[in-house]
């Protein structure tokens, strides 16, 4: 018998989700709705560093969940068939200007490379090696270099994943959508029922879980970054990626596109109109990186939503007290990292049910998930 299941969101998530519902065995019996008005998404507006390794965050869920997620991507690259304009292995290059700082850095890599074979070799550089490495930049400090750190275009990689899914196994709907207690998604057409329900919608989560009688702890945040077009410079596809001290990340693509990011505006919200004095902020971090930079170098500007809890760790998996819905939000700025690890989990627990244990990962759901005052 065919299983209906519906993912509430398109994003890195809910895309991933989709994917795995297609391949995992007895996918071949699963039939899945994917419904997304395609408004404010963060995924489609993000782009990245896969590189958790150095994080100073003491959540050691959070910091499992963010490895899982790093080590998943060669493999779901290679079995999706993406190209390196979605992913590319480049390496990542995190700067210091204080040597006992960089010291610090060195010794944490090496401790987390103990095990994270994805990490690959962990080199230290002087101002030079950084430079050799990252022709672009003018101002240059001392780093450490991670080989298996990576760049990942959030757009490319949800659509080209949803892509790979037959239209025998996937249905997109771009719509906005409602849920009712019984495990049924409202839809345009009226309401439909479903086995499961994976409720990946990001900073919406929120108000979708309101007609089940739960208040989610999930708050919204403004994300701007900017996209410069250089080809004037030497950009090759494979320039590592770099995390500079005190200024905005600095994501070569190749084919003379970088990318330099991104904001967290707490008062942004859902608001998805660009901040000229947010992008001027953004270009001024990129110049101070590389001086020859003007404003004519600006090629677009890209603008989303993140989902945030109180602790900033996500949380996912089978709703308390109404295990047909599946729920996944609070990625925050580490959601192209964490959010395919999320999706696989959830579309493996959609198929096959149980009750998973993914204390590793998070706190209980009761954490961030509560019944609303009748």
């Amino acid at each position: 018998m065919q299983k209906r299941i519906a993912i509430i969101g398109g994003g890195i998530v809910g895309a991933t989700a989709a994917y795995y519902l297609s391949t995992l065995p007895g996918a071949q019996q699963v039939k899945v709705t994917l419904f997304d008005d395609g408004v404010g998404q963060a995924s489609k507006a993000a782009a990245g560093i896969i590189s958790p390794w150095l994080s100073k965050r003491r959540n050691q869920r959070w910091y499992h969940l963010a490895k899982a997620g790093a080590d998943l991507y060669p493999e779901l690259i290679h079995d999706a068939q993406l190209g390196t304009e979605v992913y590319q292995q480049t390496g990542t290059i995190v700067t210091r200007e204080v040597p006992t700082d960089l010291e610090v850095l060195y010794q944490l890599a090496q401790q987390r490379r103990q095990d994270a074979a994805t990490m690959g070799e962990v080199t230290t550089l002087t101002a030079a090696e950084v430079q050799a490495k990252v022709p672009l930049l003018g101002n240059v400090q001392p780093g450490v270099f991670i080989s298996g750190g990576a760049r990942v275009d959030g757009a490319a990689l949800v659509n080209d994943l949803l892509d790979r899914v037959s239209a025998k196994n996937l249905t997109v709907r771009h719509e906005r959508v409602t849920l009712t207690p019984k495990g049924e998604v409202v839809t345009s057409l009226g309401a439909r029922q479903f086995d499961r329900v994976i409720v990946a919608a990001g900073a919406w989560l929120k108000d979708l879980l309101v007609p089940l009688g739960v208040v989610a702890d999930v708050r919204a945040q403004k994300g701007q970054l900017i996209e410069l077009a250089v080809k004037d410079y030497p950009l090759q596809e494979n320039m590592p990626v770099v995390m500079p001290e005190g200024e905005r990340d600095f994501v070569p693509f190749g084919h003379g596109k970088l990318i330099v990011g991104a904001t967290h505006e707490d008062d942004g919200k859902f608001n998805l109109t660009v901040d000229p004095t947010v992008t001027a902020d953004l270009l001024g971090s990129a110049q101070r990186l590389m001086p020859e930079l003007t404003a004519d170098s600006l090629a677009g500007v890209r603008v989303g939503t993140r989902a945030y809890t109180s602790d900033f760790a996500p949380f996912f998996g089978p709703l308390p007290e109404n295990e047909t819905f599946l729920v996944a939000s609070g990625l925050g700025s580490s959601g192209l990292t964490t959010g395919p690890q999320i999706g696989r989990l959830l579309a493996g627990s959609a198929l096959y049910g149980g009750t998973p244990d993914w204390s590793e990962y998070e706190l209980p759901l009761t954490t961030y998930l509560a019944p609303s005052a009748k």
